[in-house]
């Protein structure tokens, strides 16, 4: 049996979802949109993008096309993965970033390396006011020490996927404060299914022709 992955066929919808969580958080679009529905206009003073440092952590297909959506924002992208390569980190030297970037960007794979990677130490290194955005997987984040760091308020989240998944009714993690939940959602559209079909079919495609299939996966993932 060879096993594959579909890289590249969630970069767009899942890129798209990353930047609108910022923008959403940055300019306080949930507050307005709460104010909204109770009729009030309700002014205020907001964030914004330019200007920010961004840190994406798990830089493969997905973090370059985040990166290509940010081109125009006036930001610094910042970049870690597994491995280093030219203007990317290794994740070593991931401790000694965190402090400096605005909005921190998980996008890592689930290994053994990285299950919990987003700890209380995790946290504790980003600056205060950061945002975290999570569009990997839950288990890259410890739950309970991002909410005991929601509820001081040093920092924010916004998550399109959680610990566990889905959520409980009850869960602290609906009533954290400065937190965006997205039911895993970020690649549920139609350019996300159009081109998961578009693949399994070319896969095929080359399967039957005899040919080398695309995105083999060897070792962890």
């Amino acid at each position: 049996v060879t096993l594959c992955n579909a890289r590249g066929v969630h970069d767009a919808s899942t890129a798209e979802w990353v930047v609108a969580a910022i923008l959403a958080d940055l300019r306080d679009l949930r507050y307005f949109a709460l104010e909204q529905a109770d009729h009030r206009w309700s002014y205020q003073f907001t964030n914004c993008l330019a200007g920010k440092s961004v840190l994406i952590v798990g830089y493969g297909s997905i973090g370059e096309a985040v990166e290509r959506r940010l081109a125009g924002f006036e930001v610094e992208v910042r970049r870690v993965a597994r491995r280093p390569r030219d203007g990317v980190a290794p994740v070593s030297q991931l401790p000694g970033l965190l402090p400096a970037a605005d909005v921190v960007v998980v996008l890592a794979p689930v290994t053994p390396d990285t299950i919990g990677m987003v700890d209380a130490d995790f946290l504790a290194r980003m600056k205060d006011g950061a945002l975290l955005v999570n569009a990997a997987r839950g288990s890259l984040v410890v739950t309970g020490a991002l909410v005991a760091q929601l509820r001081r308020g040093r920092i924010r989240a916004a998550l399109d996927v959680t610990d566990p998944e889905p959520l409980g009714p009850d869960h602290p993690l609906w009533e954290a404060p400065g937190v965006l939940v997205t039911p895993h959602v970020a690649a549920s559209t139609p350019v996300s299914a159009a081109r998961s079909l578009a693949f399994v079919r070319a896969q095929a495609e080359r399967y039957l022709g005899g040919h080398q299939l695309l995105n083999v996966i060897a070792g962890q993932y």
